[in-house]
């Protein structure tokens, strides 16, 4: 349905109408967004810092340590490093992503029930619109060991402008892969993860909705970072090279990926996985519990205002 056709603001039996749900699911998005920015920006800095400023691997716990320093050194520009554009990006990343899935979800289904088609649909489709944003928001954060700041968004935009812009899609390939583990397991999985802890958990148990939200997330995130760690390695490589430069292909990172394995097994492979982790039950949790407590408002209000269909709970 398009957001121009009345039936967007039409309230259906799940009580909510699309634009309602839109809101809600943007909502959490933004509020997870400015929460877990210190963590996405570690997180960063520690895949990144694989290499030194001469191209040669180093060891996991020396990329830590260098990721240490800078934190140390400008807290406040490392936390808030990438959040603009993040914030920005709740508008042309999410309205994309979450309009294609709530889209196919509402045209598959009475109740806008989010399912595996429309989140792999969604994926797929919102790629081309997010990789821009998460290419700027990396590259902000590319250069804190050089310069001690991040690159200011519109020197970034203007190198790229160079090129056509061409650099502002490198990463989209692995981001396809990193955003269907992202919206199956984020988004699908775990509020029927919630659901399913909540009805075992509430009839012996006084855990109330963030709490089992908690639970949930901290069960689907250890899955959705081994998923999605070496994709993420990816993205990063790719996105934090020179945009003046030659462009890294998915090949040629998978090969430097390879190679750090080679050198340090598996803690070359998944490096920032435990931070990862953290990241992963501080998003969720953040976005969920955000998520539903805007649709639970929206939906009282309709209550209230006898806007739901009578037949809604049949």
């Amino acid at each position: 349905m398009s957001i121009f056709n009345s039936d967007y603001f039409t309230v259906g039996k799940g009580g909510l109408s699309q634009f309602q749900t839109m809101v809600a699911y943007l909502g959490g998005s933004a509020f997870q967004t400015v929460g877990d920015n210190p963590v996405t920006a570690y997180r960063q800095l520690v895949q990144q810092y694989a290499k030194d400023l001469n191209g040669k691997i180093v060891d996991p716990k020396v990329a830590v340590q260098e990721a240490n320093l800078q934190f140390r050194q400008a807290p406040l520009a490392c936390c808030l490093s990438g959040l603009l554009p993040r914030l920005v990006g709740v508008g042309f990343k999410r309205i994309p992503k979450f309009g294609f899935l709530l889209g196919i979800s509402f045209f598959i289904s009475d109740n806008g029930e989010v399912g595996m088609l429309a989140a792999t649909g969604a994926s797929v489709l919102s790629a081309p619109f997010i990789n821009p944003i998460r290419m700027i928001e990396k590259q902000q954060r590319a250069y804190f060991k050089q310069s001690g700041a991040e690159k200011p968004i519109m020197d970034i935009i203007k190198e790229s402008a160079a090129k056509n812009f061409r650099p502002l899609f490198r990463g989209t390939v692995p981001l396809m892969g990193h955003s269907l583990a992202s919206a199956t397991l984020g988004l699908v999985g775990q509020p029927k993860l919630q659901k399913k802890i909540k009805s075992e958990l509430g009839a012996t148990t006084s855990l109330g909705s963030a709490a089992t939200g908690l639970i949930s997330s901290a069960i689907v995130s250890p899955i959705y970072v081994a998923l999605t760690n070496p994709l993420s390695r990816l993205e990063v490589i790719m996105q934090t090279s020179s945009i003046k430069g030659n462009s890294i292909g998915v090949g040629d990172a998978m090969k430097e990926v390879a190679a750090d394995s080679k050198k340090f097994g598996l803690r070359g492979i998944f490096r920032g996985q435990g931070i990862g982790i953290v990241k992963a039950i501080i998003s969720l949790t953040m976005f969920h519990e955000a998520r539903l407590f805007l649709m639970g408002t929206f939906k009282q209000s309709n209550e209230d205002a006898g806007l739901i269909p009578a037949n809604a709970g049949d």
